[in-house]
């Protein structure tokens, strides 16, 4: 009896690899959907404010360089209206000398050249002005088109959670002390690459996305070293992928009840640091605590249907974009 008392302690306290999150199939795609396309819009819609931005400033100047050129535009104007465009044959032919005449040359083309300059860089800087103007209508078109699909897709998540039980607006988890994390790469248009499973998981025996690899590594160094499993073998969701981790609010195992105390604290900390890091990472969402954040809706209300596992009240849930 006292063997077999050992071996129970001793086996109790083992983690589980693959805690039940009560997934559901058809609440974790649209859940994914949702997310994602949340996601997408802000991306798409913070770089074209970013850009309107930009041609603000292009038309600014350009229409500061047009009024620098306005004094000798209407200089080149008057003088063409008061006395035609210059007599060449007359100015060369009232030369006294051939020095004269070579100076009168040399005054024409001077001329010549100084008022064509002058009229193409105005003509160029009211051209690049305009242009601007057109690219800036552009700009809030393409807004108007992100806020729509914004909007879109926070109805789609709602939805999802409210068929479940959940999405009602709840108080989150944030914190202003959550250290920053260093950037995940993007593309050169602010967009994120698409990733697959290619690298191997520290965590378990399978793979994880490059960004997922980096999202952990980063929390780990931040001082979120806790029990983790990333990829794992299921029917559903992103952890087959490689793009989700399960972290422990517990340092070596997933308990079987909520997290209290500092374990509690530790996961209302991790939380936060990922909603703060969340653009950093290219955190799709966060679960936590019967609570779920994603990009475009903030902390809503979470019901899982089981334990603590599915309650995500023992460990904290992350997915990558």
């Amino acid at each position: 009896m006292a063997a077999c008392t050992l071996l129970l302690t001793a086996t109790s306290g083992v983690a589980q690899a693959d805690p039940d999150e009560g997934d559901d199939k058809t609440l974790r795609s649209a859940l994914e959907s949702a997310a994602k396309g949340q996601a997408v819009a802000i991306q798409k819609l913070n770089a074209s404010k970013k850009r309107s931005v930009q041609l603000q400033a292009t038309v600014k100047q350009a229409q500061a360089g047009a009024k620098a050129l306005e004094v000798r535009v209407n200089d080149i104007a008057n003088r063409s209206y008061r006395l035609g465009r210059p007599n060449t044959m007359a100015m060369l032919l009232d030369a006294t000398s051939p020095d004269i005449f070579l100076e009168r040359i040399q005054q024409l083309d001077m001329m010549a050249q100084l008022d064509s300059a002058t009229l193409t860089q105005y003509r160029e800087s009211l051209d690049k002005a305009e242009a601007a103007k057109v690219a800036i209508a552009k700009e809030i078109t393409e807004q108007t088109k992100q806020v729509a699909a914004l909007t879109k897709k926070k109805n789609e998540a709602e939805r999802a959670l409210a068929s479940v039980g959940g999405g009602s607006v709840s108080g989150g988890f944030v914190s202003v002390n959550s250290p920053l994390a260093k950037p995940a790469p993007r593309n050169s248009d602010g967009s994120w690459p698409s990733e697959k499973c290619t690298i191997n998981d520290p965590t378990s025996s399978g793979c994880l996305t490059p960004r997922t690899l980096h999202a952990y590594q980063e929390a780990k160094s931040d001082g979120f070293g806790r029990y983790t499993v990333c990829w794992s073998q299921r029917s559903s969701g992103e952890h087959p992928k490689g793009r989700a981790c399960d972290m422990s609010s517990n340092a070596t195992t997933y308990k079987t009840s909520p997290a209290t105390g500092g374990d509690k604290t530790y996961g209302n900390n991790l939380a936060a640091y990922f909603v703060k890091n969340a653009d950093r990472l290219g955190v799709m969402y966060v679960i936590w605590f019967r609570e779920i954040w994603m990009p475009g809706t903030g902390w809503k209300s979470y019901s899982g249907s089981g334990g603590a596992s599915a309650e995500h009240t023992n460990h904290v849930h992350v997915s990558m974009l």
